[in-house]
């Protein structure tokens, strides 16, 4: 047994006390990062505390109900975020990685504590698999709000759609990493493949939001 609280304290505090003393883009990311975390160890109580009142079996657990409570507790800050001080997109992206980054962290640090770490190439599988995966599905989320806000009158079917994207794809990892063999072998390689191909729209939009910006704080000459 571990006590994942004490871990989170431990990790968390050296990075607010260091956020005091950087600059507003690297402060807003290590906050993120300690939300992130946070938001791990609470979609663990809940889950936990679902499958105690249920008797779930924990694939099932895992397959079709931890991915609905974890990707809603990385919505949730996001949402907040958004709606409070109405960001930018490049730092509704960055507050998204910094939330995927710390949930899969402290996940993938938990599981270590746990289970060891005898096996290096099965840590380096989890960590290139679990962690992108959340990475993933968090820039889902951003790209849901994004298009929200761009389109207003869309902002609910986004927001959804959104969720909804990030879910089925948590889950279907869960379901595939479950079953040995080649299931196993192809929820590892997903993550990757994903962010890959999300690489390239997700570098369009932020260089477009610099262009724009440049635009506008081009001085006119009369």
């Amino acid at each position: 047994m571990i006590y994942s609280e004490n871990i989170l304290v431990c990790i968390v505090i050296p990075l607010l006390i260091s956020a005091l003393f950087t600059r507003k883009g690297t402060r807003r990311f290590l906050v993120a990062l300690s939300v992130g975390m946070i938001s791990c160890l609470l979609s663990a109580y809940i889950t936990g505390y679902v499958q105690f009142l249920t008797d779930i079996s924990p694939d099932k657990m895992a397959a079709f109900y931890a991915p609905i409570f974890e990707e809603l507790l990385k919505l949730m800050p996001l949402l907040s975020y958004l709606f409070v001080f109405d960001p930018k997109t490049s730092s509704l992206f960055s507050a998204a990685l910094g939330i995927g980054l710390g949930f899969a962290t402290f996940e993938n640090c938990c599981y270590i504590l746990s289970y060891g770490a005898e096996s290096l190439s099965y840590v380096m599988i989890r960590g290139m698999s679990v962690g992108i995966m959340h990475l993933v599905c968090a820039l889902a989320l951003a790209f849901g709000l994004t298009s929200a806000r761009r389109f207003r009158v869309l902002s609910l079917p986004a927001v959804i759609g959104a969720i909804s994207v990030s879910m089925v794809f948590h889950g279907l990892y869960n379901m595939l990493v479950s079953k040995p063999g080649l299931p196993s072998l192809i929820a590892y390689i997903m993550p990757l493949i994903t962010a890959a191909a999300v690489y390239f729209p997700f570098r369009s939009l932020i260089d477009h939001e610099a262009e724009s910006e440049n635009k506008n704080n081009t001085p006119h000459i009369t």
